[in-house]
């Protein structure tokens, strides 16, 4: 049973509950949106904890007290994007310093890395995640950094966390887990021995395609306070309203993804047995290559399932295009299902690099719809 600590509440109670306590003037329940940009203090440099709504703010301290107890994390800070946060701690490095990404990594994240720090000093490589032996090899005297993503986008692909961890920390270097695709609901990086946890809170966590926002997560003190005063001299923050959006979204995260499973498991067990589609990728799957580590990572196999079509990049092209339920468009994570290429779309950024996606890879977000409706959608889509 649950105790008075917030810390021991189960996640439900925390998503509703930790860091919005009634509003002290006026018992309102809900966190109150605070616009204002600067704060009186009652002395030179004696205030109230806000001085300047860049460096701190009412809302987002909120924001970022709940999200850091949905991943158990002792720190917390809130971003303008998913992409902000990423940058962040890809700052922490130091021209000469070297990082070690997927080779199915996110098509943002490598543009980042690659394109724009790149160019700054920053070496990278991409390495099969789920080759312990491979990581080992790719991992330098300089690499500072490991980035996982599991699952990965588009791929699906599960990466041990805690495998990933022994071999990153014997080298002397930081593991950073992109958990935007598992959420805080279904799986806790930083209890796998990560150091950083990054998210996209645009996708599940805002969850109605109505906000953009990013959030990383950290137990250790010395990366809380640097990647602090990143977030406030780089200033990449997201603004009162944004917070609010994002704190009545993670309210009903819990109960989202459970339809978001249900609904992503049904519709990955009707695409394996579909004669226009090669093969399905979701880790709820038996067949699936790393479904054994999700089982013992994840509570749930998440919302995310791709698939390849047996016709190529021209029968993908036509599927995506003929869906009436699933809406054609980029992102992922809200209550409406989404569809994609993302060899066209938000992996176009890689094309032509060791991370090109396959042309006739389609990538689903499993809505939370009603689950018969979306499998007649795709039937017909793909008849």
């Amino acid at each position: 049973m649950s105790g008075a600590d917030p810390g021991e509440w189960g996640f439900d109670t925390r998503a509703i509950h930790i860091g919005q306590e009634p509003d002290e003037a006026t018992g309102a329940i809900t966190v109150p949106i605070h616009l204002a940009t600067t704060f009186v203090q009652t002395a030179p440099g004696q205030h109230r904890g806000f001085e300047y709504a860049r460096t701190s703010n009412p809302t987002r301290v909120a924001l970022e007290r709940c999200a850091a107890g949905l991943e158990g994390a002792e720190h917390g800070l809130a971003f303008a994007s998913g992409m902000a946060a990423e940058d962040a701690v890809i700052g922490l490095m130091r021209p000469g310093d070297h990082v070690v990404l997927g080779t199915d990594a996110y098509g943002g994240t490598f543009r980042l890395i690659a394109q724009v720090y790149g160019d700054r000093g920053i070496g990278w490589s991409a390495v099969d995640m789920t080759d312990r032996d491979a990581l080992a090899a790719a991992i330098r005297s300089e690499t500072r950094q490991v980035w996982v993503e599991t699952p990965t986008n588009p791929m699906l692909t599960v990466v041990d966390i805690a495998a990933v961890a022994d071999v990153a920390h014997a080298a002397g270097a930081d593991v950073v887990v992109d958990n935007t695709f598992a959420t805080p609901y279904l799986q806790n990086p930083l209890e796998l021995g990560a150091d950083v946890v990054v998210h996209s809170t645009t996708k599940y966590l805002g969850g109605h395609s109505d906000v953009v926002g990013g959030f990383i997560a950290v137990d250790r003190d010395d990366l809380a306070e640097r990647l602090s005063f990143i977030q406030n001299a780089v200033g990449a923050v997201p603004s009162p309203f944004d917070c609010y959006l994002l704190l009545r979204g993670v309210k009903t995260l819990g109960v989202r993804m459970d339809r978001h499973c249900d609904n992503a498991q049904a519709v990955a067990e009707f695409l394996a047995s579909h004669p226009a589609v090669d093969r399905v990728l979701f880790p709820g799957l038996p067949s699936h290559p790393g479904y054994e580590v999700a089982a013992s990572q994840m509570r749930r196999p998440g919302g995310m399932v791709s698939f390849i079509h047996t016709g190529g990049e021209a029968a993908a092209v036509a599927a995506v295009g003929a869906t009436r339920v699933f809406r054609l468009a980029e992102s992922l994570g809200a209550v409406e299902s989404l569809i994609e290429q993302p060899s066209t779309m938000t992996h176009l950024s890689v094309a032509d690099s060791p991370l090109a996606v396959d042309p006739g890879l389609v990538r689903l977000s499993v809505g939370i719809e009603t689950v018969d409706d979306l499998l007649a959608d795709l039937d017909q889509a793909l008849g």
